[in-house]
């Protein structure tokens, strides 16, 4: 069923917030404090988010406060306390990621609609229909969606639907990087990605930036979104400049109206080599790929200036029903009336007799219109305006100034959302003291010694790989298949579980809400993985009640963090591997030389020459890639207890690796050059 389509714009700031709202956008999305994705953002702190609300509301433009950011168990009472200011100045939405968050806030602000964050990588049906279980009422879907895609979440569940149009586009599907956070300690989790991906990485040539993206551009499909059902279109921008989000939201506009789309200004204000539709059409490859060139900056400083004219104005959009009266021995009356049935009076001093020039309607309607600097004009008036008076000018102006002030006063009044504050958020912590048992995670079945089924306690393959274990050759009650990261079609997933099933095999790891709800649905004991980013209580038990029995906590967590969760069911900890850091729809090692000659776990390189591994995601229409050290954890194993077990993440290794490696973390041994990722570090 088609729909008028919101037009959602970006607010890094004040400036950004004025262009977006005398641009067009129906609604704004900005953040506060410290758990939003764009910290870096000048954001709206203080009562700076008050008067953000107050200036939207008065235009008829909702307000959507991003709280999109992992939390720490210590920080949940600050996040909190944001979403009760939030909810006390009345933002119209909030966006989140953090599940703990989601569950704290349905419990706190039962009325107050959340929208799941792309960060959340919702790229399915099942992903959607998980937050629909969680009282979510609106899905921002991942930048990788197709359009068969997108369609299929929007008619398939009743949760609204939120689709990037235009902005940026990260390499990674949206909350599974930890390039950032791995490199140098700046998690795009919590807000303050530092953007590695931009640099120099390739395959034979050095000057390639092979994790850079265009931005994209689906402006010209406005029309085409709205068809299949998008409930709203989102601007991506919120570290731009106020032109920018005023030449897109332009745009948009123009989309929305069926005029011309000016293509040419919004590349000048800001573009990476053009614009790509490429995840939207399905044609991936190299012409994805662009940086940020000189042309690019050159033609942005010829741009600016012409783009400031388009919000140096008060913008009227919101129409006004008035009623005005002028009758003889009567105070003069004026009634103003809002879209939402707000309704102010005015009255002023009564007309006197006509000495020579009376004021007839017309002249009362021309002074009544003069709504200039303000957000109003008046829509279909009605006039009762008696012959032979007068009412001097200065005393129209008075009385429309008067209900117009009265009715801006009414329209900025905080329509407050109840919010009941948590009494505690004290869990009982863990108290186990032995040493966690070890898992195995084999990217290949071919990869398992025999070892493994007597060392591990779980053995986990990707699922497609599952199937290959020799029949008779392995332990069904210890082996687990894994879900893709990455499952834009769930439904081609189904039958291999399915298989799996018939084999014997009957536990699942999921790493995506989508692939909880998947394996669920067939059956399957559920074991959370890194992916799903769980780092505080609240979390593990949103995830329990979804139905996992047991969670690989965040390998963005330190130790530190993570032994201070609650006794909400058994954690682990991937232990040893090249950790992944970034899943990709649109191979970069495909992109640059093709696949001609890959027989697996070809390199990219950085600046630095360090090989990063990629793999090959097959049926997941993506890729991975892998951080060129690997974690190490043998000769800590003492430190590590107070988990339920650790992972062994093998990728790329030899059988006769992984059989060493079994060995070191079950008798100590002691390697170089690796990482200890972030478990001895602290994440900003």
């Amino acid at each position: 069923m088609k729909q008028n389509m919101e037009l959602l714009a970006p607010a890094g700031g004040r400036e950004q917030l004025v262009a977006a709202v005398a641009c067009g956008a129906d609604a704004v999305y900005l953040g506060a404090g410290a758990f939003n994705a764009r910290r870096s953002a000048d954001n709206f702190d203080g009562d700076a988010l008050q008067e953000a609300v107050r200036y939207c509301h008065a235009r008829g433009v909702k307000v959507h406060l991003a709280l999109n950011t992992l939390v720490l168990e210590r920080e949940m009472p600050s996040a909190m306390e944001l979403a009760g200011t939030a909810c006390e100045v009345g933002v119209d939405a909030m966006i989140v990621q953090d599940l703990g968050l989601v569950r704290l806030l349905r419990r706190a602000a039962p009325s107050m609609p959340l929208h799941g964050s792309t960060q959340m990588s919702i790229h399915n049906l099942a992903g959607a229909r998980a937050l629909e279980a969680m009282g979510i009422s609106r899905v921002v879907l991942a930048r990788e969606m197709s359009r068969e895609e997108i369609q299929k979440v929007a008619r398939g569940t009743a949760l609204e639907t939120e689709v990037f149009v235009h902005g940026a586009l990260c390499m990674c599907l949206s909350g599974q990087c930890y390039m950032s956070s791995l490199i140098g300690e700046r998690s795009g989790n919590r807000g303050l990605c530092a953007q590695p991906c931009r640099l120099p990485f390739y395959v034979k040539d050095p000057a390639r930036c092979g994790l850079s993206l265009k931005d994209m551009s689906l402006v010209e499909y406005w029309k085409d979104l709205e068809e299949i059902g998008v409930t709203s279109a989102k601007i991506e921008g919120r570290m731009k400049r106020p032109e920018y989000v005023a030449a897109a939201v332009t745009a948009c506009k123009n989309a929305r109206e069926g005029l011309p789309v000016d293509a040419e200004t919004l590349r000048a204000v800001f573009s990476r080599s053009g614009f790509t539709d490429g995840y939207y059409t399905g044609r991936l490859g190299s012409g994805m790929f662009g940086t940020r060139q000189k042309e690019d900056v050159t033609a942005a400083a010829g741009t600016l200036k012409d783009l400031e004219k388009l919000y140096a104005k008060e913008t009227p959009r919101v129409p006004l029903e008035a009623r005005f009266t002028m009758a003889a021995g009567q105070p003069l009356f004026l009634v103003l009336k809002d879209p939402e049935g707000r309704e102010v009076r005015a009255e002023g001093e009564a007309p006197e007799a006509a000495l020579s020039r009376p004021t007839t309607a017309e002249m009362a309607l021309q002074n009544l219109s003069k709504l200039g600097g303000t957000p109003y004009f008046l829509k279909d008036p009605i006039l009762r305006v008696e012959d032979g008076l007068m009412a001097p000018v200065s005393r129209l102006n008075l009385l429309r100034r008067e209900a117009v002030e009265a009715l801006t006063a009414l329209r900025e009044q905080p329509a407050a959302v109840p919010f009941a504050a948590p009494q505690s958020y004290d869990f009982p912590k863990m108290l186990l003291l032995r040493r966690p048992l070890l898992r195995g995670r084999f990217a290949k079945a071919e990869q398992i010694p025999q070892s493994a089924w007597e060392a591990l306690e779980r053995v986990i393959l990707p699922v497609g790989e599952a199937l290959e274990l020799p029949q008779g050759g392995f332990a069904p009650e210890k082996a687990a298949v894994e879900l893709p990261r990455m499952m834009f079609d769930e439904e081609a997933v189904r039958p291999l579980l399915q298989k799996a099933r018939e084999r014997g095999i009957t536990r699942a790891v999921a790493g995506n809400l989508g692939a909880v709800t998947l394996a669920r649905e067939e059956g399957f004991a559920v074991s959370g993985d890194f992916g799903l980013n769980a780092g505080n209580s609240f979390s593990l038990e949103t995830l329990r009640d979804l139905g996992v029995e047991d969670a690989t906590l965040s390998f963005e967590l330190n130790l530190q963090n993570a032994v201070c969760l609650g006794d909400v069911m058994p954690l682990g900890l991937l232990g040893y591997g090249h950790l992944p850091m970034m899943a990709v729809r649109n191979c970069p090692v495909k992109a640059e030389v093709g696949c001609v000659g890959c027989k697996g776990f070809p390199q990219l390189y950085d600046r630095r020459k360090n090989g990063f591994y990629v793999s090959c995601g097959g049926a997941r229409q993506g890729a991975e890639l892998y951080n060129h050290l690997p974690l190490y954890l043998a000769d800590r194993l003492r430190e590590l207890n107070g988990f339920s077990f650790l992972t062994l993440y093998f990728t790329m290794e030899t059988r006769e690796k992984c059989a060493g490696i079994l060995e070191e973390y079950q008798t100590g041994g002691k390697r170089e050059n690796i990482t200890r990722g972030l478990y001895y570090r602290t994440l900003k």
